[in-house]
């Protein structure tokens, strides 16, 4: 039994998150890659229920304190979207952050579609109140690293309809592992993803 096929079997019934974040703790990146892109839309909607309150996200754990700032970290990806389910989050850190305790990440996605769809910019913040983080579409940064595309806003073009006005919410897994959820103008719209950040 591959690494797909154990975690889902850890949320086929009652989900126990500590169970599940030992289990991919233990795994090295390509497995927990290989195991987060193996679930179902039921699988991610049932973990990100499960892992309300579990643990805390912070941006340093999204980039850590020793990454140099404007250094890409990526983060590989599975959505619950019918097509092009494949993605990554990318994210750095602004030169003006404090390492350790950031106030705000940048980032955007990748996938196959951003020729047509646009990159995605967004500014991650934390929601200490939940021990959360949101990644806020409705932001984009001021300026980038230079290998990254160009900064457009989310609002115009086709991008409007993939990315205009959503805010997404991270919720922890496990050291690695993230699960969010997508809202538009603060309406959750039933659309789940997993996160792996590369080490």
């Amino acid at each position: 039994m591959g690494p797909a096929d154990e975690f889902r079997e850890l949320l086929r019934d009652t989900i126990k998150p500590a169970e599940v974040a030992r289990f991919l703790d233990d795994l090295d990146h390509p497995e927990r890659v290989e195991a987060i892109r193996g679930t179902s839309r039921g699988d991610q909607r049932k973990l990100y229920q499960a892992v309300d309150r579990f643990g805390q996200v912070r941006l340093a754990d999204l980039v850590a304190p020793r990454v140099g700032a404007f250094e890409t970290v990526r983060h590989y990806g599975k959505n619950t979207l019918p097509a092009f389910t494949h993605f990554e989050k990318r994210f750095c850190r602004p030169p003006q952050a404090d390492p350790q305790q950031p106030e705000e990440l940048y980032g955007f996605n990748f996938q196959t579609m951003s020729p047509v769809t646009g990159p995605g910019y967004f500014v991650a913040v934390e929601d200490r109140s939940r021990d959360e983080v949101l990644v806020d579409y409705r932001r984009v940064p001021d300026r980038k690293p230079d290998s990254w595309p160009p900064i457009k806003r989310n609002e115009q073009g086709l991008s409007r309809f993939v990315y205009g006005f959503m805010v997404d919410t991270l919720r922890r897994v496990s050291d690695h592992v993230t699960i969010g959820s997508a809202a538009r103008n603060g309406k959750d719209l039933g659309s789940w993803f997993l996160l792996t950040r590369e080490d």
